[in-house]
């Protein structure tokens, strides 16, 4: 008979496995593919409710949004139905992160994984994780205009849980383990911007060349007459 401690690793990596499957759930990518739309080619080029928005409406960008949420918070509440403690479900969380960046159900494709950010904090922390995700989404949606929108609500929210576990005695371990996360959804983002800046620039030099040729071909046949 296999004792709980000789079980306790393997429920782990289940947990682990399972928070990956949730990640992974191709949400974004197979809506808008019912509206013939590839999200991968279109817009930012990542399966979430941002691009969703951009390249189709609010309302299914807003269904896109509660799904990557809800896989946030399945995959911690199947993972504490397996035993997994808060020490160890952080991993849970890691790999849900993961599976939404490089689903096995897309060729490895994804999205930042703010959504599911969201949802992580909200099935770890409850309400206070609900505040904190809340005032992520308020920072994002008051900053719009700003390159580096996603990059300032990942920071204010983690910021938020921050104070609340200092003020509410959260757990430490939990609340430092979900800043690993934060941190890794904001690593992603950063790159995520940076690429998007990168593509838009070799977008536009094409352009912008061939208005310069324009203008010194004009330039040139003003001078020959």
């Amino acid at each position: 008979m296999v004792s709980m401690l000789d079980s306790a690793p393997l429920l782990v990596i289940i947990s682990i496995i399972v928070g990956y499957m949730f990640g992974s759930l191709p949400l974004a990518y197979r809506i808008s593919r019912s509206r013939g739309v590839d999200i991968f080619s279109t817009g930012t080029g990542l399966a979430g409710a941002t691009n969703v928005r951009r390249t189709l409406n609010v309302y299914v960008a807003a269904v896109v949004l509660l799904g990557d949420v809800g896989k946030g918070i399945m995959a911690i509440v199947c993972g504490r139905l397996l035993g997994v403690d808060d020490a160890w479900i952080i991993l849970t969380a890691m790999a849900t992160v993961v599976g939404h960046w490089h689903s096995v159900f897309t060729g490895f494709r994804g999205g930042d994984g703010l959504a599911v950010l969201g949802g992580l904090a909200i099935a770890l922390f409850s309400v206070y994780g609900f505040i904190a995700a809340a005032a992520a989404a308020a920072v994002s949606l008051g900053a719009q205009r700003m390159p580096i929108t996603s990059l300032l609500g990942i920071v204010f929210g983690y910021a938020t849980l921050a104070a609340l576990g200092y003020r509410y005695d959260l757990d430490p371990l939990l609340t430092l383990g979900m800043g690993v996360v934060s941190a890794m959804v904001l690593a992603r983002a950063i790159r995520s911007n940076v690429a998007g800046r990168q593509q838009q620039e070799a977008e536009e030099t094409p352009e912008s060349e061939s208005l310069l040729e324009g203008s010194s071909e004009g330039v040139t046949r003003g001078e020959r007459r």
